[in-house]
């Protein structure tokens, strides 16, 4: 008996052996999978999406070599709801993260100055640890996990290697570059680099090395850049280029229009703006020749998307979204509608899909096109878009968004169902609800409310019902707001605020403009 065993030992080593080897082949046959997510980065940002201004050959090709989806959502129109939805297939309404992390909230709101009808309510500041979020799901198919960049989706307990990353390099609490985009930086999950060094060309070399320490195994990246978020920061040179390119395509004298709250810019022509843009493409453009250099491009999906519309009006007032009317944090197209590219080998070629898609539907469609189980108890609100990518279709459904807040950009607290082509937008402060044919009509100007009667009830109950579900919940009425109040603050912005933008605007296409501090400090030589 002994004997036996002995001679069978080798041929069970073999066997042994065999099976970790064909484990190791099966690991490497996965696909793997780049994330790129850019922050505030709007739907005609990108030269492929019809930009005459900014220049971005990198994400144009990933446009071009995958699909692009026309009707492509962000799950809200500010970052922490999309960042969270993004994570668990989930609304925001349902996650419960309905606004920026960090938010003033209720009382709080009135610090704003703003002198608001409503006050907003609370919110989730942070992603729940019971849901299994897109990493975790991915860690669970047997994939190394990495984040680099954005994170703000909680303080820490829940930063990216609490929710499923195996690595996280440079994602924390807060939602922009603290220091800016130039070394020395303030973050403290990214040791800062010698000085100049470019926030987005080093979260791109980070995602590069961990590519390389991973080429022989499934990796998932996801490559988070904090930009284009503001504060808005390029080098003298790019500054330069897009000056001249302002001025031979020629500046109007006016560059913004009067919104509900706030100016809106009405042009893409901010060069400081523009060498911010350039840069992130630049930084995609390192990741994407590594992919090439290592023989992977073939066998990696790569998707860019944004998590919000381009800064049209607040913070940087940086760039237009027009045709699509308003931008970050509002209720319109500018606010919600983003690039939207997958890229899957052997797929999409350039095709363009009309079909309306969420922020929530990545988590279903990555595991779908990697080969593993779905888990619809977890990406509740989510589908998986491989259907689409082959050519075929996905039953019709209603995406919706819940933002009962006011965005520090001017948007208004609302909620928002899109069905077919029908968009309806529910508002807070009065109950009044507009009614837009997006087909005919992408900028959002002919409210159709009096004349489909019946269409704009129908989509209303059908909004509340799923919000109703999903527990949403929604702000209240401010017992010391005053008409009077209210229209001293606008009087200021109209008076005051909307032409110190004409000013700065002005000021940065000047041939003379001096930014007087270090803000392109990137010309620091590296010794």
């Amino acid at each position: 008996m002994s004997l036996k065993i002995h001679n069978i030992l080798p041929f069970v080593a073999l066997f042994l052996v065999f099976q970790s080897c064909k484990s190791t082949e099966e690991e490497k046959a996965k696909p793997n999978v780049l994330f790129i997510l850019a922050d505030d980065f709007g739907y005609h940002d990108m030269s492929v999406m019809g930009s005459k201004y900014y220049e971005t050959p990198n994400i144009d090709r990933i446009a071009t070599e995958g699909m692009i989806f026309t009707d492509g959502y962000a799950a809200c129109q500010v970052c922490s709801p999309s960042r969270a939805s993004i994570m668990t297939g989930k609304f925001a309404a349902r996650h419960g993260i309905t606004d920026w992390i960090g938010a003033a909230t209720g009382e709080k709101w009135r610090n704003a100055g703003r002198s608001n009808q409503l006050l907003p309510p609370e919110y989730n500041h942070a992603l729940n640890k019971d849901y299994i979020t897109l990493p975790e799901a991915m860690k669970e198919a047997g994939y190394r996990t990495f984040f680099a960049g954005k994170w703000h989706l909680g303080e820490k307990g829940s930063w990216p290697e609490d929710h499923g990353f195996d690595i996280n390099k440079g994602g924390w609490d807060v939602g922009s570059p603290m220091g800016g985009y130039f070394a020395p930086w303030e973050n403290p999950n990214l040791e800062s680099g010698p000085d100049g060094e470019n926030l987005s060309m080093r979260l791109a070399r980070e995602t590069v090395d961990f590519i390389k320490a991973n080429k022989d195994t499934a990796f998932f990246a996801y490559l988070s850049f904090y930009a284009v978020h503001g504060p808005i920061q390029t080098t003298q040179e790019k500054w330069a280029k897009y000056r001249q390119k302002a001025e031979e395509q020629g500046i109007p004298e006016t560059g913004f229009k009067m919104g509900h709250f706030l100016p809106i810019r009405q042009v893409q022509d901010n060069p400081i703006y523009g060498g911010l843009v350039e840069t992130m493409d630049d930084a995609v453009g390192v990741v994407l020749k590594a992919l090439d250099e290592m023989g992977l491009a073939e066998n990696t999906i790569v998707i860019f998307t944004s998590d919000n519309g381009g800064v049209s009006a607040g913070d940087a007032f940086a760039t237009s979204n027009l045709p699509l009317r308003g931008g970050k944090g509002y209720q319109f197209e500018g606010g919600i509608r983003e690039p939207y590219f997958i890229k899957v080998p052997g797929m999409g070629n350039g095709q363009k899909c009309v079909t309306p898609v969420s922020g929530t539907d990545f988590y279903p469609t990555i595991l779908d096109l990697v080969g593993a189980q779905l888990k619809p108890e977890e990406h509740n609100d989510g589908v998986s878009l491989l259907p689409l990518l082959k050519g075929e279709n996905i039953a019709e459904r209603p995406l919706i968004w819940h933002y009962p807040h006011y965005g520090n950009q001017g948007g208004e607290p609302s909620s928002i169902i899109r069905e077919g082509d029908w968009k309806l937008i529910h508002y807070y402060e009065d109950g009044h609800e507009e009614l837009y044919n997006l087909k005919n009509d992408i900028s959002e100007t002919s409210d159709l409310a009096a004349e489909f009667q019946d269409k704009k009830e129908a989509l209303s109950k059908k909004l509340f019902a799923m919000l109703d579900e999903m527990g949403a919940r929604y702000p209240e009425r401010d017992p010391e707001w005053t008409q009077e109040k209210e229209d001293a603050h606008m009087k200021n912005v109209i008076e005051k605020r909307w032409p110190q933008l004409e000013k700065q605007r002005l000021q940065f296409l000047s041939p003379d403009f001096d930014p007087e501090n270090n803000w392109w400090g990137s010309k620091v030589t590296r010794d």
